[in-house]
């Protein structure tokens, strides 16, 4: 690994300066002594490659039918409900969490999913929706210097749930081949190839960033702030493709054929219960071979999720979401929220079936199953549905439910819909954020932040 990397220069261990087909011989500056760099890169070990933290974020859309999901009893005698029964064989690193909500959530209809992993304020500036970092963008500047790529957006359907520092959405790739191929795959024409289409691409962008800039100057205070947005949106991409040409010459590594013929296949939409399981399983690969350390997943957008026929469901989650009460759409729901936490289930005993040293694959990475809305059909955002599993290695205490309504109601009145609709409409404790969680997952990262959005604490209920 080189001292100092930019797309024209490197300097390497022979403390020659090279570049555009020169090179300059540097005399011994502070960055080249041996021992400093072998301390750096011993201590860079100690911390990033002997023991990964690694973070994954799943989205649920639309919420779920809150009552058969809600769980009647906090702390550790808790009784899983119908649609978790089959986490039960996870019960150890799991941690169902009730009550949490983001403020600038309630009310919302579907931009949930936009602020689930912000907890930014939805509003209009300019015409464009301007949003905050992610939890998950955080957590990768800290993770980056360690994997190939930073993090890893993926979506079943839907669009995104990464947010750059600069609040412009990160894509997210839903065809199980095309996200193999990104993470495995053979370089299109081999490295040389690769490599001058990066240095072209890099080319482009410089010259798009330097004629930019200087059209900004002449332009008003409304089209600089457009201006602006894109040329965020460029710079990531100059970032991207920087760390791109770094890795180049690093070998991917290698699949066995049959473990890439499963993982390559065209699923159809219809076949919902393999498409989780194989998206599941590409993240598990990622994870595994340390390609990345932070994965978001979209299961569906508030507008967009997945009908599940194979279950008898023809109609989306949406649909499925504004029941109006109907018995039989409820009960679909129920199954649907059933069947995605089976899909989820599947995941962490794949998770757990590896083991690092002592420990699980599981136990190394920490997992947020849930969603920005409770009840659907009057698009209640408080008491939002959330699962926390994994992490116990990263110092996550499992085993329990945590409720932060029960100390103010006493107990749930399921018997009374609307009573229960009630709970998952107005937050019951203003203060349960769901900004304290990711606030206190991404210092489990070890990303040295003392607040994130509008969180206010850590939640010590989580911790060992």
């Amino acid at each position: 690994m080189s001292y100092i990397n930019s797309r024209k220069w490197k300097i390497n261990r022979r403390h020659v300066l090279r570049g555009m087909g020169a090179s300059l011989a540097l005399p011994l500056l502070q960055c080249m002594d041996p021992g400093a760099l072998m301390a750096e890169e011993k201590a860079a070990e100690e911390k990033g490659q002997s023991k990964p933290k690694r973070a994954v974020f799943i989205y649920v859309p639309n919420g779920v039918n809150t009552l058969t999901w809600q769980i009647q009893n906090a702390g550790a005698d808790y009784e899983l409900s119908g649609p978790m029964k089959s986490l039960e064989e996870h019960r150890q690193q799991i941690t169902p969490i009730s009550g949490l909500h983001h403020p600038n959530g309630l009310g919302q209809a579907h931009e949930c999913d936009k602020i689930w992993l912000t907890s930014a304020k939805i509003s209009q500036e300019g015409g464009a929706f301007r949003n905050s970092v992610s939890a998950d963008q955080v957590m990768a500047q800290g993770t980056s210097q360690y994997t190939r790529f930073s993090s890893l957006e993926l979506a079943i359907t839907g669009g995104s749930l990464a947010w750059s520092p600069d609040g412009i959405p990160l894509p997210a790739e839903r065809r199980p081949r095309a996200i193999f191929d990104r993470l495995f795959g053979v370089e299109k024409g081999g490295l040389e190839v690769a490599k001058r289409n990066l240095s072209r691409r890099g080319s482009v962008l410089d010259a798009i960033l330097d004629d930019a800039d200087s059209f900004r100057k002449q332009i008003g205070n409304e089209d600089r702030n457009k201006l602006d947005e894109y040329l965020h949106a460029v710079r990531d991409v100059e970032k991207r493709t920087q760390r791109s040409y770094d890795w180049l010459e690093i070998p991917k590594p290698e699949v066995a054929a049959e473990t890439k013929a499963k993982l390559t296949r065209d699923i159809p939409n219809t076949e919902a219960g393999d498409l989780y399981r194989t998206i599941y399983d590409l993240m598990v690969l990622a994870l595994r071979t340390d390609m990345t350390r932070v994965i978001t997943c979209m299961s569906g957008s508030e507008s967009n999720g997945l009908a599940i026929p194979e279950i008898g469901v023809a109609q989306t989650r949406h649909e499925l979401s504004h029941h109006n009460g109907d018995p039989q759409q409820l009960r679909r729901l129920t199954e649907t929220d059933t069947f995605l936490v089976q899909q989820f289930s599947y995941f962490l005993s794949r998770l757990k079936s590896y083991q690092e040293e002592n420990e699980t694959l599981l136990d190394r990475t920490m997992v947020l199953f849930g969603s920005g809305m409770a009840y659907g059909h009057s698009h209640g955002n408080a008491n939002l549905p959330m699962i926390l599993a994994g992490g116990g290695g990263l110092g996550l205490n499992h085993g329990k439910h945590v409720d932060f309504n029960l100390p103010t109601l006493g107990q749930y009145n399921m018997a009374e819909a609307q009573k229960h609709y009630h709970v998952c409409s107005r937050p019951v404790d203003s203060d349960a954020l769901l900004s304290n969680l990711l606030l206190t997952m991404i210092q489990r990262m070890d990303v040295p932040i003392d607040r994130f959005g509008d969180s206010h604490r850590v939640m010590t209920e989580l911790l060992g």
